[in-house]
Formats: C-alpha cells, structure tokens, sequence
C-alpha cells in the first residue's frame, strides 16, 4: 500500500508541537510565519490568528478585547504601543500574569533581515514557589524542597526548549543566507513591496538592472525609489496585482534609456513580489530580426510586380524611342520626351523598392564615427543653398564603433537632403551624434524649416507617403528607418520650437581595435558570414569577405596586408576553398578551412589532408585555438 512521506515542513510542525512552550515566529511586516500548537492553547486564539500571514496587530487586539491584558481604557493607544514595540526587533525578556491568573515568561530573539522568533512559557508554579518561600519557608520546607524539584525539572526542560530553539534559528538563519546568495547572483532585481508600497525586501540589484537607483531600499516607498516617469509606467499593473491579477511587461525607463521587462505576482498574505530585468540587447536584436522578417515578406511580394512592371516600362522606352524617329506633328517630340522622362523616373522608383526590399544586408565594421560625420559634411555641403548653413556637432568618443559605415551615411546625407528642402534658399541645419549612456549612439539632425505636418508625423514613415508632390517618391524616410531597425535601433520624428527633428538611436557597440592581423573571410552563405565575422572582429582581427575563389584571389593579390584566409569548403561556382589553397600557395597566405561537410565526404578528406579543418558549428574559442595554432607554425 502506499503510503505518504511527510515532508520537511510537516516534520518541523510535529517537533514543534512537541515542545511544551508556546512559540511563534512572525516576519520583518509583522505577520506570523511560523507557531506551535501550544501558542494556540496558551492563548486560545481562533483559526485565522494562528494561520500564516496572520497580522501581529490583530492578535495583540483580540488579546486585549478579551482581556487578558486586564482592562485596557485606549484600546488604540495600547495597540500601537505593542506594535511600535514589536517592530523595533529587539532582544526583550519580560513576565506577566494574566487576567486568568497564570504568569508567563516572553522571551524575544530577533532574526536575520527582521522579524522575531518568541518563546512564551508559563511559570505559574515557579512563582508559587517564590511566595512560597517568602510566606512559610520554616513550615512548608517539605513543599518547598516539592516545588524545587518541580522547578528544577522545569528548567531542565526550558535549557532543552532553548537549544532547539537556537537549532531553529540557525538553519533558519542558513536556510535565509543561502536564498539571499542565490538571489544576489541572479542578473534580476527579486523584491516585494507591502500593502502601503513599501519596500520589505530587495536582493540590491536595482541598480544593475536600472542605473541610478540606491540599492538600499528597503523600507523606502517604490515611487521614491523608481521616480516619477518609471513609477506611472508600471502603476496601474501593480495595482492590478494588489487586486490579485499577476502580470508581465515591458517599458523604457526614461531615466537610464533601458528597455525592462517586469513581473508582478500577488502575494497572498499581502502585498507584491517583484521581478525586474534588463532586456535592451535583446530588444535590440529582436527589432533586427523584425525589421529583417518584414523586409523578407516585402521582398516577396514586390519582386513579381517590380519584374514585370520593369518590362513594361522597356517596350515604353522603345516604343518611344521608335516615335521619336518618326515624321510627327508638331508638338509631338515634347509628349515623347515628357512619356520617356515618366517611364525613366518609374525606372528609378523600381530601383529604390529594391534597395529597400532587396538582399541588401546589414555590413557592421569598425567605424571612425568622427571620420563618417566630417565626410557627410564634406558630401553634404555643396548641395546645399548659399544661405543654409550645416553644423555638425561631434560629441562621440574617441573610438571605434560596429556600424555599417555605407548605410548609415546614405541614411544621415537623405536626411540632410530632406532638410534642406524644407528649408529652402536659407536657414540652418545641424547634425548632432553623442553616446546615451553606455546603450546608444544618438544622432540627430535638426533644421529651422516648417516642421513636420500632423499627417507628417503620423505617415512620414510608410512607404510613398511624400509631401513633395510629384518631385518625391516617399521612399527616403522609410529607407532610413529600415536601416535603423535593420541595426536594431528606434527612429523617432518630431517639432521642435524652430522646426523639424529626426533622431536615430543606433546600438553602442563600441569595435574592439584590431590587434590581430588582416583576415580574408570566404563564405558564399550570407548569415555565417555574418556571424563568422563578428566572431573574428570580437578577436580583434579586421576582416574582409569574399563569397567565390575568383573573388578572394582578387582580393588577395590586391591586399598585401592579408595574415590569414578563412575559407569555407563548398562556395559559390565551381571552385571550392581547395582550389582556393591551391591556388594561392605559391603567396605563402595561410588557407585555413571550415566546412559542414560529414568526415566522410571526399572533399572533407581532401582538407584534413591539407591541414586542420574547423567542423562547423563551432564557437569563438574553437576559431580563437585554430587561429593561434596557425599563429604558432
């Protein structure tokens, strides 16, 4: 049969139950943990007195409305002053009789992080005893010699309670040390608030997880310790969740520019816990995959029509070509000329849907951002009107950032651009870069045109939308802000008091230098060259790719500063990374080769034969050890 296996809180319960002494254990908010049966006969307290998470407050109040305090004249007064007592956690001994006569001893031990384990023990005899011996100690020496026996036993008894008390309070106090080190080492801020809002726990990682926040805040109200702007971003779910509606968010907190993701689960004995991450990297890489997903789609859908509507626009041209050839009537050649300039401005239209809905793939490289942006305003400059002035405003550090240097520049000159057609013959335009914290690169660029129109505002980036008439093509904001959430960062438009601004808030990832040499990277597979990159970047070598042996040997003859030339197996075209070794042995270029290929494939014994092959997958460390043992030949 089988039977039940009581576990380790049913075993404590039982033990004790077994101690003659009423105990209780109530927490850092004055609620009660943990009692014994004794505690309940002691005082005869009703069920829910001596459930866990019942309030201190309330059974000091139906102690005192039954009167076993003796009679109480300001019931509120009196209460108050046992709990203000209670809530200093203080090491107390005290004795007192009740109203039903019996005395007995209260002895208090405070507890790690708050809260109070209580030991309550009737010493009715024992002070008997004393009168006893004060009153007939010459005529009641037999009685006497009876109640110290008693009392002896009694206290033998007490020293036995005591040294298991003192084991209760030392694995509780192990027991609460190791959940404390296990939540520290969590990269999360674990806390609880109480009824009133207040902090009654936290790990001290608030900081860690939102910069500029004490990490000592217990005891603080969460609208003190979080601000005002955090604070009403996540009021209404933690009042949600004192109604017993757990939840889980996300929101960008204003004051360190981080996106966090929250969880609120209701306490049943009151109150809120909390749990609180950091989640901008992988909001970052999510808007990428997003953006990368829609571009896909978009990509699909247009192909076909742009294919077919590129025909169409080919018989145009030559249709008007040949007509233009003709004996015509007057008038005839300007229709002609006004049909071609339409059919070559669709050409152009048709180019640009498939700049933004085409493989064009996000390239990030080290970049001198101080280098990108006097260059934009060396591009910049001479189209622009002699009375319209550009600043560029500079207050990046001086390093090296992984930004795609083409698409950002194309991005920031079409802003310029847009700016000063806003503006017309004279104003001011000024591009603004500088780091938010330790997340973004922000760039801004401002101009004292007109501003952007509602409609603007709300449509400026949907494909086509223009307000230049037929002079524009919609397309020039939407391919910014593809590339922007292509890098994983957020675009934002808005007025300013002098006119228009456009901010792009790029990830921070500042480059590691190059300190290991030039690689050649050739892999005809987009997304492992890509990730097969940044790993060599991360390892401090710069890298140029190759997707063909044809390619990499350009690039190796042109390139005196290659070290080394990492090669996949199986490439684009005929060629293999083989062919790629061969050919270029006579150079003295080390050709280290990677492949998916199974070991037995011919071509994968062909590389083992030639010299160490990386199996794919592998990690940064596995290519850091292939490295250095090339290093080492």
């Amino acid at each position: 049969m089988d039977q039940t296996v009581p576990g380790k809180e049913d075993f404590t319960t039982a033990g004790l139950n077994l101690i003659a002494q009423a105990l209780s254990i109530y927490d850092s908010d004055l609620r009660l943990a943990v009692c014994n049966r004794p505690f309940r006969e002691m005082f005869d307290l009703p069920e829910h007195l001596v459930t866990p998470g019942a309030r201190f407050e309330d059974t000091i109040r139906h102690l005192a409305e039954v009167g076993d305090y003796g009679p109480v004249e300001d019931m509120d007064d009196f209460i108050a002053v046992r709990v203000q007592q209670a809530s200093t956690f203080e090491p107390h001994y005290m004795e007192r009789t009740r109203a039903n006569g019996r005395t007995i001893s209260v002895e208090g031990s405070p507890l790690p992080q708050g809260g109070w384990v209580t030991v309550y023990t009737d010493i009715t005899r024992a002070k008997r005893s004393e009168g006893l011996l004060r009153a007939r100690s010459a005529e009641l020496s037999d009685q006497l010699l009876e109640y110290a026996e008693e009392l002896s036993a009694a206290n033998r008894q007490l020293a036995a309670t005591i040294t298991a008390l003192e084991e209760t309070k030392r694995q509780l106090t192990q027991s609460e040390a190791r959940a404390r080190l296990t939540t520290e080492m969590m990269p999360a801020h674990i806390a609880h608030v109480d009824e009133d809002g207040r902090y009654s726990y936290s790990n001290r990682q608030l900081s860690a997880v939102m910069p500029g926040r004490g990490g000592d805040i217990v005891g603080l109200p969460i609208n003190e310790v979080l601000g005002d702007q955090a604070f009403s971003r996540i009021e209404p779910h933690l009042n949600d969740a004192y109604r017993g509606t757990p939840s889980v968010f996300e929101f960008t907190d204003s004051q360190s520019t981080r996106r966090i993701r929250v969880a609120f689960t209701p306490d049943r004995r009151g109150g809120v816990y909390i749990l609180s991450m950091d989640i901008t990297q992988e909001t970052q890489a999510r808007v990428a995959l997003q953006q990368t997903r829609r571009r896909a789609l978009a990509a699909q859908m247009t192909s076909g029509l742009a294919h077919d509507f590129s025909n169409l626009l080919t018989i145009i041209l030559g249709m008007q070509g040949k007509l233009s050839q003709m004996n015509l009537p007057d008038g005839a050649a300007e229709l002609i000329e006004a049909t071609q300039a339409a059919a070559r401005r669709g050409g152009r239209l048709l180019n640009r849907i498939g700049d933004m809905t085409g493989n064009r793939t996000l390239r990030p490289q080290p970049t001198d951002l101080h280098g990108l942006l006097q260059d934009l305003k060396t591009l910049a400059t001479p189209t622009l009107p002699r009375d319209l002035g550009l600043s560029v405003l500079d207050h990046t550090p001086d390093q090296l950032f992984l930004l795609d240097a083409g698409m950002l520049s194309d991005a920031l000159l079409n802003l310029v651009l847009n700016a000063r057609d806003a503006c017309g013959t004279s104003g001011q335009i000024t591009v603004t870069a500088h780091p938010v914290s330790t997340l973004w690169i922000e760039i801004s660029v401002t101009d004292t045109g007109p501003g952007f129109s509602k409609a603007a505002l709300d449509q400026a980036l949907n494909p086509f939308f223009t307000t230049k008439g037929g002079e524009g093509s919609g397309l020039g904001l939407p391919m910014v802000y593809d590339m922007t959430k292509l890098a994983g960062g957020d675009l934002q438009l808005s007025n300013t008091p002098t006119g228009a601004s456009v901010v792009i808030r790029l990830p921070y990832r500042p480059a590691v230098q190059a300190t290991g040499g030039l690689v050649l990277l050739v892999e005809d597979n987009d997304d492992l060259r890509a990730n097969v990159r940044e790993m060599l970047t991360d390892l401090g070598h710069s890298v140029i790719e190759a997707t063909s042996v044809d390619e990499a040997v350009a690039l190796a003859s042109d390139l005196p500063d290659i070290a080394v030339i990492l090669s996949d197996i199986r490439l684009e075209g005929q060629a293999t990374g083989l062919d790629l070794a061969r050919r270029l042995k006579p150079t003295g270029l080390p050709c280290l080769l990677m492949t998916s290929l199974p070991a037995s494939d011919p071509l994968h014994a062909a590389a083992v034969a030639h010299g160490p092959v990386l199996r794919k997958p592998f990690t940064a460390d596995d290519l850091a050890a292939l490295l250095r043992a090339e290093a080492a030949a």
